[in-house]
């Protein structure tokens, strides 16, 4: 699952990034592409440092970062959509898979975050 969801976090930030690039000229559109390929690069370059983690608390660490950044890819596109500079047809997928990636991460770090709780109260109950 960790190396799929590293793929899919890469592929997910190269169709970000396309979709980034490929916005008409302009001073918001300029701001928003900045802020939308800093976002979903930060997505799959933090999930990979998530993997690296060396305890679990780090792992719920930046997974945070990824889903703090996976969300904030969300409402960039959607702000996009809101001031009708995205097309139909040409965000749908990209927003769709920020939803699911979002969804996916959540869930995992609260995975972790169970784990680690059952762990800490194990601790106590042998002091």
């Amino acid at each position: 699952m960790e190396r799929d969801l590293k793929k899919r976090s890469n592929k997910f930030a190269h169709n970000c990034v396309k979709l980034a690039l490929s916005l008409p000229k302009g001073v918001l559109e300029w701001h928003v592409q900045k802020q939308l390929i800093r976002a979903c690069t930060s997505v799959a370059a933090n999930y990979r440092a998530a993997n690296l983690g060396q305890t679990k608390r780090g792992f719920i660490s930046k997974l945070s970062i990824v889903i703090e950044e996976a969300d904030e890819c969300i409402f960039w596109i959607e702000f996009l959509e809101e001031e009708n500079i995205l097309k139909k047809g040409c965000y749908e997928e990209v927003l769709s898979e920020a939803r699911e990636l979002t969804s996916i991460f959540v869930a995992s770090r609260r995975t972790a975050q169970r784990s680690l709780d059952r762990l800490s109260d194990g601790d106590k109950n042998e002091t």
